[in-house]
């Protein structure tokens, strides 16, 4: 777990950070009906590249014994969770699609999701995904020294909640730095354990991943793709977050 001691290692993750942003502004331009996932993954390596970063997520080992991760972003169609893979599929209008990046500068990570609509959507995928980056900001207005991991969980489900959606509850969100993946874990919902106590200076990736029905999900056969169990729609958004004695700071965002 990576915990702030200067504010040269802030600046690194600033500048990490600042290319995931940067990412996600070349995906916001791109995403159309008609563009294929792949295409999108090559226009986000390509950005990441002329950063002088490397793409976070390919080439990592498969949890569950399949390939390693091909791409560089994870691009979620509709009933897709998370850890979708790029290919041949073309984007159809009224799709929705969830952009998860990540990019190592100088030996520190950024990561970021976002959903987006493609086209015309229905009220009911624009009301998701508003929920979906509301239920992020109530999570992440608890990333404050003095509470607890617990609080932003339980931040997440009952916003979430309280609206008539359900979290994941089998991925979650962790600590991040000079790696991608740290400790703690911090899940989308409220836990028996009241979880580590924050601190200034911590970074965490907080990522509320929320379906229109069930919480449930599975994987499918390309062992990567994760799907609601329902076929419902979900929606993912994540950002990388310092906690500072002024209160978290996003760091992926454009400086």
């Amino acid at each position: 777990m990576i915990v702030l001691r200067s504010q040269r290692e802030l600046d690194k993750l600033r500048r990490a950070g600042e290319v995931v942003a940067k990412v996600h502004q070349r995906m916001a331009e791109l995403i159309a009906p008609g563009i294929t996932t792949l295409e999108l993954d090559r226009a986000a390596e390509e950005v990441i590249r002329k950063a002088g970063a490397i793409p976070s997520f390919k080439g990592v080992p498969c949890p569950y014994g399949g390939i390693d991760f091909p791409g560089s972003i994870c691009a979620s169609i509709n009933h897709q969770v998370i850890h979708g893979i790029p290919g041949k599929t073309v984007l159809r209008d009224g799709d929705i699609i969830s952009i998860d990046v990540g990019a190592i500068l100088d030996g520190y990570h950024g990561d970021a999701a976002r959903t987006y609509p493609v086209g015309n959507i229905s009220q009911e995928a624009k009301d998701l995904i508003f929920h979906t980056e509301e239920a992020f900001n109530r999570g992440m207005a608890c990333a404050v020294e003095g509470k607890r991991i617990r609080d932003i969980s339980t931040a997440v489900q009952e916003y979430a909640e309280s609206h008539g959606y359900s979290v994941v509850r089998d991925f979650v969100g962790h600590g991040i730095g000079t790696e991608m993946h740290e400790e703690p874990q911090i899940p989308n919902y409220r836990t028996a354990e009241r979880g580590p106590r924050i601190l200034n200076g911590m970074v965490l990736a907080i990522e509320p991943m929320i379906n229109i029905g069930t919480w449930k999900v599975k994987v499918l056969d390309d062992k990567w793709t994760v799907v609601t169990a329902d076929g419902k729609l979900s929606a993912h958004h994540e950002n990388t977050v310092a906690v500072t004695p002024k209160g978290p700071e996003i760091l992926t965002r454009l400086y």
